[in-house]
C-alpha cells in the first residue's frame, strides 16, 4: 500500500525516560513512617538511609528517588507537620478552648515517638540552620493557626480586647506546656494541671 509523501504520518510512540514512573504514595508513606520510627529509635545523627529503608521494606533507591539525602528527607517531613495543623476547638469560651486545645496537645506532645525525635531534632538545630527553620515552622506554625483562631473566636465573643497583642498571646498559650512536656520532659502531668493551665492563660490573655 502506497502513501501520499504529503500526508502526515504518524509519529513513533516515545518511550518514558527511565526514573519517569510514577511514585507509588503507599511507598512514600512507609518511607515517612520509617523515618519517624529511626529518628525515635537512633536519633538523626545516626540515623540513614539504609536504616530507614530496612525499616520501610524498601531498596535505598526508593528513599534517593524521593529525597536526595537524610537532611532532605527530615526537612521534607517536619515541614509538613506544619501545615497538618489540629482542629481549632469551638466550645463557645476561650477557658475551655483552651482546656480542649491542652488535652490535644499534650498527648501529641507525649507520644512515645514525639517525645524522642522533638529533643533529638532541637539539639540538631543548633547546628544545622536548615533542621532549625524547619522545626521552628512545625513547633510555631502547627499551633500558631490553631491559636489565632481561638483569639479570634474570643475577641469576637468579646473575651478579649480587640488587637490583642498576638506574639505575646502565642507565647502564653503555648509555652508552658511545651515547656514541660518537651523541655522538663516530665513524665506525667499533675492532677489537674491543664485545667489550671487553661484558667490561668484565660486570665493571663484578658490582661493583655
Amino acid at each position: 500500500m502506497t502513501t501520499n509523501a504529503d500526508e502526515p504520518q504518524p509519529r513513533p510512540r516515545r518511550r518514558a525516560p527511565a526514573g519517569a514512573a510514577v511514585l507509588r504514595e503507599d511507598v512514600t508513606e512507609a518511607i515517612r513512617a520509617a523515618v519517624f520510627e529511626e529518628l525515635a529509635a537512633v536519633g538523626y545523627a545516626r540515623m540513614s538511609i539504609e536504616g530507614i529503608a530496612r525499616r520501610a521494606g524498601v531498596g535505598k533507591t526508593a528513599v534517593y528517588r524521593r529525597w536526595r539525602s537524610k537532611l532532605h528527607l527530615v526537612l521534607d517531613i517536619v515541614s509538613a507537620l506544619a501545615v497538618q495543623g489540629l482542629p481549632a476547638p469551638d466550645t463557645g469560651a476561650l477557658e475551655s478552648d483552651l482546656r480542649l486545645l491542652y488535652e490535644v496537645t499534650s498527648r501529641a506532645l507525649r507520644h512515645p515517638v514525639a517525645s524522642q525525635i522533638l529533643p533529638d531534632l532541637q539539639a540538631e538545630a543548633a547546628r544545622s540552620p536548615e533542621i532549625a527553620e524547619a522545626v521552628k515552622k512545625a513547633l510555631r506554625e502547627g499551633q500558631e493557626g490553631v491559636a489565632s483562631q481561638i483569639l479570634v473566636a474570643a475577641e469576637r465573643r468579646g473575651e478579649l480586647r480587640p488587637g490583642v497583642d498576638r506574639e505575646m498571646a502565642l507565647d502564653l498559650i503555648s509555652g508552658p506546656l511545651y515547656w514541660r512536656s518537651v523541655v522538663i520532659r516530665s513524665p506525667k502531668l499533675p492532677k489537674g494541671y491543664l485545667a489550671t493551665l487553661a484558667r490561668a492563660t484565660t486570665g493571663a490573655l484578658k490582661a493583655l
